[in-house]
This record gives structure tokens, sequence and C-alpha cells, in this order.
């Protein structure tokens, strides 16, 4: 027997007051295995670094996914100590990447989600400067902190179509080499060559320029991008290409574009802790890097004609004739 009025039902419509929420999932089921043995020292550069940097139109939710007690007893201290953290959610068992951090992005509202992985840096002004390219760029629909010189191989055919036809494509000096180093240092492989480290291709749009794609381990996407996402459960915990079948593709297809800043404002950190990483955070701590959030327009992404001509294009000008097109861009080196 109910007693009264479901207040809901007078007051139905939601409404929200923040504008950008920020989505970790974190898996650590344990802590004495090798890969995991320092995991909860990078978790919390990554949080705390995190929640010092965005402005107060933002929130934060994070996943347990699959968390040893430690961790998630720590997620919830996090979660009592700064109103920013809304949302925690809970599941024993590791649910995968993709499915994770879905219950987030299909349950919320704010037309900017930033998907991070739980080892990352967030440096003063990240947010500031993603922000700020969905300003300069409407057409954007994905955009990363962290530039990478090989970012135009994947997803990006809406770009090249944007580059070549409405704005312009170009290479340009790379403007922080040391966040590319720190990348590949990161994830312990020998990613860039020489060249990599001193230019990367950008897009203009004659008045602001953007790097040409990005990676996916941090990255901000416009809410609106998920609507071309996959209705269907992914069935990989990690890769088995979830990641571009869930985050980047549906990106691309939608007609919008895939960006990252000219500098680097977060840093991968990977599993092992590194004195440096301290002294950054420390950095951090102790710097305002907040600022007052802006007005984000709303997107303006291609149609899915030029989403396919871009395509073609790519495999055109980015794979059967790269060297080619690259030097008539001025590159004449290998890239």
């Amino acid at each position: 027997m109910r007693v009264g009025s479901n207040p809901s039902k007078s007051d139905f419509k939601i409404e929200i007051q923040s504008t950008h929420r920020v989505i970790l999932s974190v898996y650590i089921p344990n802590l004495h295995d090798e890969y995991f043995k320092n995991a909860q020292t990078i978790f919390k550069y990554c949080i705390e670094s995190l929640l010092t940097t965005v402005h107060q139109k933002t929130r934060v939710s994070v996943i347990i996914n699959g968390c040893c007690e430690e961790i998630a007893s720590l997620i919830y201290e996090y979660q009592r100590a700064n109103p920013l953290i809304d949302q925690v959610f809970y599941s024993k068992e590791n649910l995968g990447k993709i499915n994770a951090i879905y219950s987030i992005v299909k349950s919320n509202l704010e037309p900017l989600l930033t998907i991070s992985d739980a080892d990352v840096m967030f440096l003063p002004s990240w947010q500031k400067e993603v922000e700020d390219i969905f300003v300069k760029f409407p057409e954007a629909g994905m955009v990363s902190p962290v530039p990478s010189s090989k970012g135009f191989l994947f997803s990006t055919a809406s770009t090249l179509y944007y580059g070549l036809f409405k704005g312009k494509i170009k290479f340009q000096k790379v403007k922080d080499p040391d966040g590319l180093t720190n990348f590949q240092q990161s994830v312990g492989s020998n990613l860039y060559q020489k060249i990599h480290l001193e230019k990367y291709l950008v897009v203009s749009n004659g008045v602001d320029e953007a790097v040409v794609g990005c990676g996916h381990f941090v990255a901000t996407f416009r809410k609106v991008v998920f609507e071309a996402s996959p209705n269907k459960v992914c069935e990989f915990r990690v890769q088995g290409n979830s990641e571009e079948d869930y985050l980047d593709e549906p990106n691309d297809k939608a007609g919008f574009l895939r960006l990252a800043t000219l500098g680097n404002f977060a840093f991968h950190l990977g599993n092992s802790p590194q004195p440096w990483m301290k002294e950054k955070l420390d950095e951090i701590l102790t710097t305002n890097g907040k600022f007052d959030p802006v007005l984000i327009p709303e997107g303006l992404p291609f149609s899915k004609g030029q989403y396919k001509v871009g395509k073609l294009l790519s495999r055109v000008l980015f794979s059967k004739f790269r060297k080619q097109y690259f030097s008539f861009l001025g590159v004449k080196e290998p890239y």
C-alpha cells in the first residue's frame, strides 16, 4: 500500500548544474602481484591531481571495477572528503573497462564526459585547454590533453575530411616533446622515432589549431557522440578492439573531429612510481590551476557521407601514399 504522492511526479524533469563529468574506471584487484603492487600510489597521484585541477561545475564518477578491499575503502574515503565525487559505482567482478565506463556514460547528462584510466596525472589547466578546443572547434567530438604524433592513424576519417575541405592540414613543430617522451617511457616501448618528437600533424580552421588524432587513455567526449555507439554489451575486458569500437569509432562515424591539445597537459604514469611524480604532484597541489567554466557550443558534426569519403581518403593519404603526401606537406623523412 502506498501512502502519499511521489514528489518526483510533480518535479519530473532532470536538471543539472554541472557541465563536465570525469569518469575513472579503477581495476586494482590486489596489491601484491608485481603489476599491481604500486597501483595504490599511482591511483592517489591520479585522483588527487584530478580533484585539484577541475572547475566547480565538474563532477567525478569512480567505478570500483573488481577492486580489492583496500582500494574500495580508499575510494569511499575520497568521496566522503570531496563533494566533486558525486558517484561511486561498485562491482565485485571486473565488468571490463568499456562496460564499466558505459554504466556512467549512459546515465549522466553533462555535455562533456572525460574518460580516463586510473594512472593519469592531470596537470593544471588541462581542463581549460581541452574545453577551449571544443569552443574553437565546434566540430570536435573527442579531445585529449595529451597529443600524440601517431594519433592521426586511428579513427580520423572525419578529421581528415575537415582538414582537406574546410580547414587546413599541415605539419608543425612539436610544442612539448618531453610530453611525448614521457608517454613513450610510461608504456615501455620505442613508440616514436626522432621525427615524431620534432613534428606532428595539425589541423587549422584559419584561426586556431589542434593536433590531429589522439589516444584514448584520457580523452574528453561530447555526450552526443555516444548516440552513435554500439547498443550491445562489450564482450571484452580490455583490448579486442573494444576501445576502438566503443570510444573512437562512434566519434568518427558521427562526423566529429578527433583532436588533441598542442601542449601536453597530462602524464600517463604506468605502474611504476618515479620520484618526479611525487614532486610534480606536490607542485600541482600548491598551484591554483582552476578556472571558470566556459559555455560549450553544441557540436557541429559532418554527415556520414563525409565520413565515408574521409575513410577512403585516409586509406590513400595516410596509408598507401603516406610518404608522398607527407613529403608534399614538408616532411620528407619516413613518418
